[in-house]
């Protein structure tokens, strides 16, 4: 049995808090690729593929 894991208990801000952020990265990709130019373009590379690498990481991490 995993010792680490008993009763342990989460807040709604610790399950949340990671999805919230991805959330929030692909909103300001979203709106930096609607709004502008130049540095708007490289927000919203960046905005748009942090959920993407932040996934495979975390499929690549469950396979382990």
């Amino acid at each position: 049995m995993d010792t680490q894991r008993v009763n342990t208990r989460k807040t709604p801000w610790q399950i949340f808090a990671t999805p919230t952020l991805i959330a929030l990265l692909s909103l300001v990709g979203l709106l930096a690729a609607l709004l502008g130019n130049g540095v708007f373009d490289w927000v919203s590379w960046v905005g748009l593929a942090a959920p993407v690498v932040i996934v495979g990481w975390a499929m690549k991490a469950r396979r382990r």
